[in-house]
């Protein structure tokens, strides 16, 4: 969904630098891909990338910057999963497990139809779902293939190649 400035690569690179001018050091950014909306025939396709950034704050303060940037760029949180003009997702920091790991294997482990109806109240690294979507893990590969998973043991690029191919040609570079 576009925003006011435009097309979604242009409120993509518009919403890294407002990161730098909140104070967040963006260390690396990935390129830009089309992908198919998530979930399938909720919308159009997406844009995606990812970025390492350096921030001197909590994950949590990471998170509720992530989200001002989100509303000043339009989003609004009427539903899960709803069509969103910019969404940023904190996929991981380091090595830290949020809150703990059985939490994140209850999440991780939730059925398909249970993940569209319930959403965490709290923060949870990684992300849950990140050794499922090539549409995050292509393009973190590009930026941190060597990023090892701290509860799964996996690098990001043995988590994008064991997907099927099929999930990672449907990402596409811009």
């Amino acid at each position: 969904m576009p925003s006011a400035l435009g097309g979604p690569a242009k409120t993509l690179s518009a919403a890294l630098e407002m990161l730098r001018h909140e104070g967040a050091d963006v260390v690396a950014s990935s390129g830009f891909y089309r992908t198919p909306c998530f979930p399938a025939g909720a919308g159009p396709d997406y844009v995606n990338g990812a970025a390492v950034l350096g921030f001197g704050g909590t994950a949590q303060e990471l998170l509720a910057l992530l989200h001002r940037v989100e509303a000043a760029f339009g989003r609004e949180r009427l539903r899960r999963w709803g069509q969103r003009t910019l969404d940023l997702d904190l996929i991981a920091v380091g090595n830290t497990v949020v809150p703990d790991a059985a939490t994140f294997n209850a999440w991780r482990n939730l059925a398909p139809d249970v993940q569209t109806s319930r959403a965490p109240d709290q923060l949870l690294l990684p992300h849950p779902r990140v050794q499922d979507r090539a549409f995050v893990l292509v393009p973190l590969a590009e930026v941190a293939p060597g990023w090892v998973h701290p509860v799964l043991g996996k690098s990001v690029q043995e988590m994008v190649d064991a997907l099927p191919q099929a999930e990672k040609d449907a990402v596409v570079l811009l």
